[in-house]
């Protein structure tokens, strides 16, 4: 890479990216503090004038006397002074207030992108890919710090107008007051130092995003501490003391290659570029003293030289105020922008959207699955070739052993991934040509790993169809055919109950009372207007008894429903009206319970085997 190219990316496309939020902050408050850090860069260089043209003033003024027109200039540069130093103390407040107003709406335009960037694709794979996870890390833990955001980057490069202005006064002042030679040499100086500085800095700050999966990693470690989900075993298996070497075992691997390339950043070129910008500014403080020796500049002169001089090294060195919040904040928005096109990225492929075609009350006919493939990335083929036919009215089982693709069969009919190869078709009609809201509206899914949510109960059910208008007597329903309805109602808040006691006035559920929970959503959403049921696992957590009864249940409350039934358990999927048997990414048998049962292949082989633990013969089929 050339060294424009490097400085491009490094140090110009960061700042254009920043630049580029400042309409979020909103017109007038931008403008507002643009103006103020305009002002705020004048004042100090009039300060300075002004301050040089009072010492230069006293000698005759002294002479004259008081009330003498020396005496009554003396005065006047002793006012304007006064008022450039009042004025910067009068503004500089302003300019707080004003940037942290621009820094706030910033910052909330940049959690609202956050959230839309990692919500933008319509399937899962970019939250399961390892660069967008990083990147949507950066971004997410910059926002959390209030002193690395993209507003903190707005906010900062806007004070920094204030201080390069500062910069350009002060060397046209040295460049008029002694030579432009001694100008450009204290330009060149102070932008030595600020390279030093500064650049280091921009160099430093890279390094962090380069420990971005160690940060993940410690985060998840610390949550795991510090949070309820794992708080028994981490107790009952002594976990604590193996936790906290864990975590201070990531923390440090990721500290030991900051310190390293700190050292590597900052010691020599720091030292290089400061010896260098001291020896130019020792040049132009010794042209400025033989000048003054030998009579060449007036005392005024000398006086506006040296001020400046100093004035302008001093802008040279650190500069929290704008230097940390603008490299730091620079990190926030190259994630959000990293997130954004890594996540269209993972959307070129998808299927192009009719919007003449709309997917309400489908299907009527089936779904079918023709030569479906599909991979993860880096991974196995899990789908190779699957033909199935879902018949509409009807309740389809699938079962297999683990890793038979089973649930990768739900996250493609849900469209959370989209097939590597073949195609999924309602009534004939590719399902990738719907818009992936809509079809989602049309199915109603327990997911294995359905979520607890911590709101009321109602809202945990009215969540299955959220883009309806509630309906309490759906609630209630729903509720009463998942077998829930009784549990809240013996509640104090009823339906309103939080289902968390971290909650106020919120109970806790146990794992069945959850699941019946999740299947009155789904018996929700079916209420207001879904067709199609996918039950992925459904009463893992019930116990025998409980789901005999759930299913007796669940025939009657889904009666002419287009099921997908997904279970580990064969007295689950006995009652189904067709049930599959995927092997090795396809359909190895299909048939009724009996009838397959009467093909003595790999359903009955598994079947007699599950049955077999109930009647005490595991392993003596005709204990089934």
């Amino acid at each position: 890479m050339t060294l424009a190219r490097r400085v491009l990316d490094e140090a110009v496309r960061p700042r254009w990216a920043v630049l580029g939020m400042l309409p979020s902050g909103g017109a007038r408050p931008v403008a507002a503090l643009l103006g103020v850090n305009v002002v705020l860069g004048l004042l100090p260089v009039g300060f300075v004038i002004s301050t040089s043209v009072l010492v230069g003033r006293v000698p005759a003024a002294a002479e004259a006397g008081l009330g003498s027109t020396a005496w009554d200039a003396l005065v006047t540069a002793f006012l304007v002074a006064a008022a450039a130093f009042a004025g910067q103390q009068a503004l500089t407040p302003v300019q707080v207030w004003l940037g942290e107003t621009v820094r706030r709406r910033v910052d909330g335009h940049a959690h609202q992108l956050v959230i839309s960037a990692a919500m933008r694709s319509t399937g899962i794979g970019p939250m399961e890919d390892q660069a967008v996870l990083d990147a949507l890390s950066n971004a997410s833990l910059r926002l959390v710090k209030d002193t690395e955001t993209p507003g903190t980057a707005v906010a900062g490069m806007a004070a920094l107008i204030a201080r390069y202005l500062r910069l350009l006064g002060y060397v046209t002042v040295v460049a008029l007051a002694v030579s432009w030679p001694a100008g450009l040499a204290l330009f060149a100086a102070t932008m030595l130092f600020r390279t030093g500085q500064r650049g280091g800095m921009r160099r430093y700050s890279q390094v962090w995003e380069r420990i971005i999966p160690l940060t993940r990693r410690e985060e998840y470690l610390r949550d795991l501490a510090t949070g309820r989900a794992a708080a028994k075993e981490i107790r009952v298996f002594g976990l604590a003391g193996w936790l906290s070497d864990r975590y201070a075992d990531v923390a440090r691997e990721g500290l030991a290659l900051v310190w390293r390339e700190r050292r590597r950043i900052f010691l020599g070129p720091f030292l290089g570029f400061t010896a260098f910008g001291l020896l130019t500014a020792v040049a132009v403080a010794v042209a400025v003293a033989t000048a003054a020796a030998g009579g060449r500049i007036t005392l005024t002169q000398l006086t506006l030289a040296m001020q400046a001089t100093v004035a302008a090294l001093l802008l040279g060195e650190f500069y929290p105020e704008a230097d940390v919040q603008t490299q730091w904040g620079m990190l926030a928005v190259s994630g959000l922008r990293r997130v954004g096109s890594l996540v269209e990225r993972a959307g070129e492929d998808l299927p192009l959207v009719d919007p003449r075609v709309s997917p309400a009350g489908l299907p009527r006919g089936s779904v079918r699955f023709e030569r479906v493939r599909f991979a993860y990335p880096g991974g196995r083929t899990v789908l190779d070739g699957l033909d199935l036919e879902l018949p509409a009215g009807k309740c389809t089982a699938v079962v297999g052993v683990n890793g038979a693709g089973k649930t990768t069969l739900v996250k493609l009919l849900t469209r959370l991934h989209e097939p590597t190869g073949g195609t999924i078709r309602a009534d004939g009609l590719d399902i990738g040509r719907f818009d992936a809201g809509a079809w989602r509206r049309q199915i109603s899914v327990i997911f294995q790993d359905f979520i607890r949510y911590e709101l009321s109960a109602r809202d945990n059910i009215l969540l299955g169809a959220a883009h309806a208008a509630p309906d309490e007597d759906a609630v209630r329903a729903a509720a009463a055919g998942s077998g829930i309805l009784g549990v809240f109602e013996d509640l104090p808040l009823g339906l309103g109950t939080p289902l968390s006691r971290a909650q106020r006035g919120g109970t806790d559920l146990s794992g069945g009372q959850w699941q019946r929970v999740a299947i009155a959503r789904s018996l929700y959403a079916l209420r207001r207007g879904a067709r199609l049921l996918v039950l992925d696992e459904p009463t893992s957590a019930l116990d025998v008894r409980a789901e005999a009864a759930f299913f007796d249940q669940f025939v009657e409350l889904t009666r002419g429903v287009t099921t997908v039934l997904i279970s580990h358990r064969f007295s689950s999927v006995r009652r189904a009206d067709r049930i599959v048997v995927l092997d090795g990414g396809r359909v190895s048998e299909q048939g009724t319970h009996e009838e397959l049962l009467a093909r003595d292949g790999r359903y009955a082989e598994l079947f007699r085997l599950q049955a077999g633990r109930f009647t005490g013969g595991p392993d003596d089929p005709g204990d089934a």
